[in-house]
């Protein structure tokens, strides 16, 4: 009862593997992701790039403003 089921599954990967290398061999016509890929991943991060940098430079964050050795506390008192 189990071998039929288990040769079933070997002629069905090997077909499949067949038709993997028959489709690795031969060429395919370039998709939009192999034309505009790299461009667009180019001018995604150089938009990000862009962005940080203006955002850094032009809206006045205060870096590294820690309060401490600068901040006193003041004394405790019980009414």
């Amino acid at each position: 009862m189990m071998f039929p089921l288990v040769r079933n599954a070997l002629s069905t990967l090997r077909i499949r593997r067949i038709q993997q290398i028959r489709q690795s061999h031969s060429k395919h016509s370039p998709d939009f992701h192999d034309k505009y890929g790299d461009i667009l991943l180019a001018s995604g991060a150089s938009f990000c790039l862009v962005t940080w940098v203006f955002l850094v430079t032009q809206i006045g964050i205060q870096w590294g403003r820690s309060p401490v050795g600068r901040v006193t506390p003041q004394e405790w008192n019980e009414e």
